[in-house]
Order: structure tokens, then C-alpha cells, then sequence
């Protein structure tokens, strides 16, 4: 039996949550990536094909704010940003895709940010 390559798993449990998690227009869908230096959150309406707004820790709204930080204060700089960008755009619900990751770290801090900044899961 040979050994499942670490990414093409996390590719493979992600298909999975896609299967069941869609995002409408009345609910789109919160995507994060975490790749090794950064973390990425985009809400996308499915029905569509839109990504409506989406933040990084390369933005330039908040790169000053994340240089000296831990990873996980870097994702909830990124998770209040994306939620104060949905909410301007009056996005007030989301359903949240954790992109196969598990529900912990830097994904964790993210999606809690963003509960704190007014959106609901």
C-alpha cells in the first residue's frame, strides 16, 4: 500500500465538503486557503460563478498590520477584514468551507474573526 501524497489528501477531503457545501446568493460560500507563508479568504456565490470580495495577508489594507505576528494573528486579521468587506457588501450569512483543512489553527482563528466581525455561519 503506498502512501497518499499530504496535498492530493487535502484535495480529496475537499471535494468531499464541496459535494455537500454551495453557496447561493442569498448565503455564499466563505473559502479559505492557508498555503505556508499566507492565508486566503474568499466569499463566492456558486450560482453565479462570483467571488464577491476577498482578503489575503498580502493586502495592502492590512500587510503593515501582519508583519510581527504569529500566523494565527495573521488569520484573524484576514477573517475581521473579510467580514467587514462582506457586511459592506450586505452579506450578513455564510456558509463556511474550511477547504479540507481541519477545523483548527489559523482556519479556526479565521472563521472565528470573521463570527466576530458580524457575519453567521
Amino acid at each position: 500500500m503506498s502512501k497518499i501524497e499530504p496535498r492530493a489528501a487535502r484535495i480529496r477531503r475537499h471535494s468531499r465538503v464541496r459535494a455537500k457545501v454551495r453557496g447561493t446568493t442569498s448565503r455564499p460560500r466563505l473559502c479559505v486557503f492557508r498555503s505556508l507563508n499566507h492565508i486566503y479568504a474568499q466569499v463566492i456565490d456558486d450560482s453565479q460563478g462570483h467571488i464577491l470580495t476577498h482578503v489575503s495577508t498580502l493586502d495592502p489594507e492590512i500587510r503593515d498590520k501582519v508583519a510581527g505576528k504569529a500566523k494565527t494573528g495573521e488569520a484573524e486579521l484576514v477573517g475581521s477584514l473579510v467580514a467587514k468587506r462582506a457586511l459592506g457588501k450586505g452579506i450578513t450569512q455564510v456558509v463556511f468551507d474550511r477547504g479540507g483543512y481541519k477545523y483548527h489553527g489559523r482556519v479556526k482563528a479565521l472563521a472565528e474573526a470573521a463570527r466576530e466581525g458580524g457575519l453567521k455561519f
